[in-house]
Order: structure tokens, then sequence, then C-alpha cells
């Protein structure tokens, strides 16, 4: 059977994009889908991610028509002025359950990037590591937290089988409620806060646009080290916050600050996708509906973000943000939350996590390959 891969031209072929996900997952308890109005938003050129990105959407399909897979390429201008590297990528994969389709997708991708002097292509990323990435490489038996990806295990088949090697495997470590605030939060923190001098608070909604801004002051110092990281701008920044502002629970969005001056940031969320499951992808006619009633009775949260600057770093203001998020957390009724993702060699938080009761609980895996 022919396979043909073009790239999206229409209205219609992006539609088809972005629903793919729908009808090859149907039936899957563990997909969650999409909300498509926010992946239109997503996809749209107002989404200031593309005034550094330049993208080519491809769709596969067999001689009669049918939808087999998608997948993106696309250039980073700010990753590759800020790595030093002439690296391209790829992103939003899904493929039916045949190796032919996945090869003639990522060929396309391949040579799309090869033709514009890329050199080495990585993936996935969605577009970037602020946004969702990697292959779900373990932790199949349960849905993915709100804002991270899920796959089928053949995906990692596929990739080696392209020639494609493991570049930098992504933990997410989950934590189910024992006896309220970890006793080693408990024991640590007191001294810490006396030591530093630190305080944590909340945000602060009535100012969310100012309390965004010291967020952003911290953001790009706090994560400039970090494998693969790209400097967001602030443009940037304020978009994203302000697709969040109607699902952000304050109580679990922390600054820390020193003589009044941010060192450090965390936001966790409300696991949605505990909501969206039921939802279609759709808030209407009954989505809404779903939304609104579910919300009420999630239990899990995850913590998305989580940095330090440079100069505040080893001194304990991590474990300050944990033990507020906890504490905070349980007395709004979560009882259980998934930090992701960490980095596998980000080895203090990993021990931290671990002192706190936290255990591995999924792995994605980004991929690499030389062109």
């Amino acid at each position: 059977m022919a396979i043909l891969v073009q790239s999206v031209g229409s209205r219609r072929e992006m539609r088809e994009f972005i629903r793919l996900p729908l009808l090859l997952y149907r039936g899957n308890a563990c997909f969650v889908p999409p909300l498509l109005a926010e992946r239109r938003a997503f996809f749209s050129p107002k989404n200031p991610l593309f005034a550094f990105i330049e993208v080519a959407y491809f769709l596969a399909r067999d001689d009669r028509g049918a939808l087999l897979g998608r997948v993106t390429a696309h250039i980073n201008r700010r990753h590759n002025e800020f790595h030093g590297e002439r690296t391209g990528f790829f992103g939003f994969f899904e493929c039916v359950q045949r190796l032919d389709v996945a090869q003639a997708l990522m060929r396309t991708a391949e040579e799309w990037l090869r033709t514009r002097g890329m050199t080495l292509i990585r993936g996935p990323f969605n577009f970037s590591t602020n946004e969702e990435c990697g292959f779900l490489a373990e932790g199949y038996d349960s849905p993915p937290a709100f804002m991270m990806p899920y796959n089928p295990p053949w995906y990692l088949d596929f990739m080696l089988q392209m020639g494609y090697t493991r570049a930098k495997d992504l933990l997410a470590f989950e934590y189910v409620k024992q006896n309220g605030i970890p006793e080693f939060l408990l024991r640590v923190c007191p001294r810490v806060r006396d030591k530093t001098g630190v305080n944590v608070r909340p945000l602060d909604m009535r100012h969310f646009n100012e309390e965004v801004e010291a967020c952003f002051a911290v953001y790009n110092t706090a994560w400039e080290k970090n494998w693969g990281f790209v400097p967001v701008t602030r443009e940037e920044f304020h978009y994203a916050a302000k697709g969040l502002r109607q699902i952000i629970d304050p109580s679990l969005a922390l600054i820390a600050e020193k003589d009044g001056k941010p060192v450090a940031f965390s936001l966790a969320l409300p696991d949605y996708n505990e909501v969206l499951r039921k939802m279609n992808g759709r808030l209407f006619p009954f989505g809404f509906f779903h939304f609104l009633l579910g919300r009420r009775k999630i239990r899990r949260v995850r913590v998305l973000l989580l940095g330090v600057v440079a100069e505040y770093r080893n001194r304990g203001i991590d474990l300050l943000l944990y033990h507020d998020t906890f504490k905070n957390g349980l007395a709004r009724g979560y009882t259980s939350c998934e930090m992701s993702w960490i980095l596998e060699d980000n080895h203090l938080m990993i021990r931290a996590l671990e002192h706190i009761g936290a255990r591995r609980h999924k792995v994605y895996r980004v991929f690499e390959k030389a062109l």
C-alpha cells in the first residue's frame, strides 16, 4: 500500500493534523484528548513562538486518502543561537503501528531540515523544552499528568529501527499522601527559613501581570544551565501565563523572596487531565459542564515548574517551595502530586524528591540522529 506524505497547506488539513490523535487513540483508556480550541490557538501565528521558529507540518496518507500519521519539522533559531548548534527538531509525531509509515514521515522531516543546513535532528519537542517533549518510555499503565504527553510503546522501537539514539531521559516523580507533610520537610525547612531569611508566598492574582513579571525575572536565570534550555522572551512568557490564568490555583503558585526580591518560584496546577478525559476535546455542548463539575473533584496536582536563581541554589529554598506546596495542597484537599519533568542527571533534585518520599513514576525519552 502506497504512503504519501504531504505538507499541510489548508485549514482543512490543519484540522486533520490537530484531530489525528483522537482518531489514533480511540478507545485507549490512558489517552487524554487535547482541548481542540487550545490546540488551534497554540498553532496560530499569534503565538509568540513563531517569531523565532520555522516549522513545516506533514501528514501521511494511504493511497485511498486515509490518515496514517503526522509530524512537524522545525528550526528554533533561538536554540541554535544560544547553544551554537545547527540542530533541527521534530515534534507532534503520531503514527499507526507501521514502521514504513514512521519511516516515510521521518525521512520527510529529516530532508526538510537537511536542506536548510541542519546537521542533527532531535525530538520530539512540541516545540521546545518549554512545552511537551519526549516519548513516554516507562509508565504506560496510567494516564499522563496535565500537559504531559502520552504515546504507545512502539514509538520507541520505531526510533531505534530508524537509526535514532537516546539523547536524554526526562523523569516524572509521584508522591501519594501518607501522613501529611513529609517528615523530612518538617524537620529541615524551619532551619532553612531561619538561615536564609527567605519568605515564600502565594501568587497574588489581583496583580497578575506584575506577579508574572516577577517570575519571568527568575525563569531564564534559574533554568539557563539546563540541557536543551532556550531562553524565553518576555512576550512568550506572558502569553503562556495568560493561557494558564483561568486554571491556576494561586495557593499552588509560589514565589520565594529575599528582602522583597524574587529568588525562586514554583508552579503546581490541578491535574485537569482528570476532567479532560471526559470532554473528548470539546468545551461545547457538554464539555464545559464536565469541566465545571469535574474541576471540584480533582485530587491530584502536577508541579511543572520549580527554579531557583544561581546565587541561591543549594540552600534548601527548593525544599521551602515543596513544603508550602504540600501544606497548601493538603489544605485544599489534594492527595497526590506528580513532579515533572526532571532531567535524569539532575541529581540534586532527584535526591530531594527521594528524601520526601516521592518515587519515579514515568520516564520520557528524547532521541536524536545525525543528518
